[in-house]
């Protein structure tokens, strides 16, 4: 077909004999010696008639994204003619593209074209014989299709004229969106795509699936590409057998599994699912289960079984690409999984894979049958892929079967991974009544600190919410309503410095930890210059589990709500005619909420904003242009020397929205602010005295 040759190279399969299992388990390098001897081998023909191969994610828009989609209606055509329909329907994919297009995250990401599975491909994971049957469907009678629907129900199929072209649709856009993240063209990619694939093994089609669409892809990007170990982290509420079963004697692919088991009495049955099935050969060790034996599994669990579990192994594991198997039937509302999983389950799980693999990180749909959710959970992933953070999750313990779960699957896990610590996962008391959070613990800590040394108070907040998030986080000095000069500063907290026992366990050296505050020379600074303070840290207290506020307003919202209250009740009714604005870190994204929000009152007042940055993105005022004028003139941002706004690629244009921009030579935000407070002193004294005095003071200024 035309369609096949648009987009790939021309391959051919070329088997290899397979080596002798190597004595060893594993190699310095993460792989056991040998082990790319598993994986299939194709190459390229030497074709000069044929159109030189395009690139995997030709058209690329917009030009800036790094960030790709894939989707395709023709997708959508493979459905169910029962009258009563189907779980797995066109809606579930339909739906998630509404939703993206309607938070315009399309309009944030390069197109990447879908385009069919080739059949050189396909056999690299499946057999031929199942490559003519699925091929098969396409060309059947409506009486073949009558009389075969009773087999097909046996293995949990339907199919329809358009099935052929939706399942190679489906896996070739998985294909792209892995290609185009190993050659480097993309950082992530999502694939919204259906039918999904990881039920569908090399032998047979089953469960919804007909090809096993990452399986498949894998394989393309270790024979197309340099990439060779890639991790496969399965969510979605069932095993996926298919793909342990295309890699489970192979150790370049690790397959790490979170699926409802109950001693392999769920969807798929049997044992292949369950803890003690750790692959085989060569690859033993590099297939990894972890069988909740109920339903209601929740974020808690997820996340437990990912921090004791999954990122110790992948982290030791080591893979230059990830790809996430990303079915939806765990979610909360999802009647096939009856779990629990919250669109920000999924999204910390998402973060967390994300610091893998340099970054290299790919989203492929699998399960999820409930439109609702998997719409919301979809959006959550993008979300993340895209830059973003991950939503605020309560206070939360693992319960009792996902302990014990996660405590055995360490303890099988143990034999192959150095980094699984069964002892640090055995189920423990509940000792939550009588615990004190670290976090909190150092919040006291600075509170007393700031008390005993600079004489600061403690400003009460009206509300509840307020007062149980942020309560002993907002310190004042005792002459805010007297000095003609304060200073607003809004922060998050500051960093624990630990020695860890154990890089593998993370267990903590509390002799050899401490704090670092990184604003304590500048608060000496406030008070040799004659200010008053005021000092906010946004960082919340967690809700706990008995929280008394029905619907709690989230992290965001409640942030922009203390650093408003603050400026209407404190620094608008004291005597203060100037007012210096300082944000440090992720606080820097809420003092430009007050800026925006409060545009009026602050142009009128605030002489300086100075923003010690980061990492954290910067934006300017987003209100009308006398705003954006004034911020210009009294902005001062301070950047490390890597800072995303310092690439080559950033138009002039862009910086100048800034201000007074300063680059410092130094990468660590936590240092960040002490080599950058000579510059600061330097332009509030400027900004103080005079705007063209501040420009001219800082004009030739450059820290190291």
């Amino acid at each position: 077909m035309d369609e096949d040759r648009m987009n790939v190279d021309t391959l051919v399969v070329q088997p290899v004999p397979q080596h002798p299992p190597s004595s060893s388990l594993q190699s310095d390098s993460g792989l056991p010696s040998g082990s790319t001897s598993h994986i299939p081998m194709y190459h390229a023909l030497e074709a000069p008639a044929s159109p030189a191969p395009r690139a995997s994610s030709v058209p690329l828009h917009p030009s800036d994204a790094t960030i790709g989609l894939v989707y395709d209606t023709k997708m959508a055509l493979h459905c169910s003619m029962s009258p009563e329909g189907h779980p797995e329907a066109p809606e579930r994919i339909v739906r998630i593209w509404k939703a993206l297009v309607a938070h315009h995250y399309t309009a944030k990401a390069k197109m990447i074209p879908a385009r069919q599975v080739l059949k050189q491909e396909a056999l690299l994971v499946h057999s031929e014989d199942l490559w003519d049957k699925v091929e098969a469907i396409q060309h059947m009678s409506p009486q073949e299709f009558v009389d075969s629907e009773r087999y097909y129900e046996q293995l949990s199929l339907y199919i329809s004229k358009a099935t052929t072209l939706s399942a190679r649709l489906s896996c070739g856009g998985v294909i792209e969106a892995c290609l185009a993240v190993a050659r480097g063209e993309l950082k992530k990619t999502f694939a919204v795509v259906r039918p999904p694939g990881h039920h569908a093994e090399p032998e047979e089609h089953m469960g919804f699936c007909f090809f096993n669409n990452v399986a498949v892809a894998a394989r393309v990007v270790q024979q197309l590409t340099p990439i060779k170990k890639i991790l496969i982290l399965d969510w979605d509420v069932h095993h996926g057998n298919g793909t342990q079963r295309a890699f489970n004697d192979d150790p370049s692919v690790l397959y790490i599994s979170i699926h409802r088991y109950e001693r392999g009495e769920f969807y798929p049955c049997g044992p292949f699912g369950g803890l003690q099935s750790c692959g085989e050969g060569a690859g033993l060790g590099y297939s990894v289960n972890i069988p909740w034996p109920e339903k209601g599994m929740g974020d808690a669990d997820y996340i437990h079984a990912f921090q004791k579990i999954v990122m110790p192994i992948a982290m030791e594991f080591a893979p230059e690409l990830v790809i996430i198997s990303a079915g939806f039937d765990a979610a909360e509302g999802d009647d096939l999984g009856e779990c629990l999983v919250t669109p920000a389950g999924y999204a910390h799980m998402t973060y967390m894979l994300g610091g893998l693999a340099g970054g290299r990180l790919v989203v492929a749909l699998e399960g999820g049958y409930n439109l609702d959710s998997i719409t919301k959970s979809a959006l959550a992933v993008t979300e993340i892929i895209l830059g973003g953070a991950p939503a605020e999750m309560r206070s939360m313990v693992a319960n009792e079967a996902a302990a014990e779960t996660v405590w055995l699957v360490a303890m099988e896990q143990s034999k192959y991974w150095k980094s699984v610590s069964p002892k640090a996962c055995e189920p423990q008391e509940d000792a939550s009544s009588l615990a004190f959070s670290v976090p909190e613990i150092l919040k006291l800590h600075r509170q007393y600190y700031l008390y005993s040394k600079h004489d600061m108070m403690q400003v009460p907040l009206v509300g509840a919410e307020l007062e149980q998030r942020f309560s002993a986080q907002v310190m004042c000095t005792p002459d805010i309503f007297q000095k003609d000069t304060l200073v607003f500063m809004i922060h998050e907290f500051g960093n624990l410095r630990v020695e860890l026992a154990s890089s593998a366990s993370c267990d903590v050296q509390l002799e050899r930890s401490y704090l670092i505050d990184f604003s304590k020379e500048l608060v000496h600074w406030v008070k040799t210059e004659g200010y008053s303070l005021l000092d906010v840290n946004l960082f919340p207290k967690p809700l706990g589990t008995d929280q008394p506020f029905p619907r709690p307003k989230s992290i965001n919202e409640l942030r922009k709500d203390i650093v408003t209250y603050l400026w209407d009740n404190y620094v608008q009714l004291c005597n203060a005619t100037t007012i210096i604005l300082i944000g440090h870190g992720p606080g820097c994204q809420y003092l430009m909420d007050l800026i925006d929000m409060r545009a009026t009152s602050v142009m009128k007042s605030v002489k300086a904003v100075v923003q010690v940055v980061g990492h954290w993105p910067i934006r300017p005022p987003k209100n009308a242009l006398d705003l954006r004028e004034w911020y210009r003139g009294n902005s001062f941002v301070a950047l490390p020397s890597n800072h995303q706004l310092w690439s080559p690629d950033t138009r002039a244009k862009d910086l100048k929205k800034h201000g007074n921009l300063q680059r410092i030579d130094e990468e660590q935000s936590v240092k960040l602010i002490i080599k950058a407070l000579p510059a600061i002193k330097v332009f509030v004294k400027a900004q103080l005295s005079g705007v063209n005095g501040a420009q001219n003071a800082m004009s030739n200024m450059h820290v190291t």
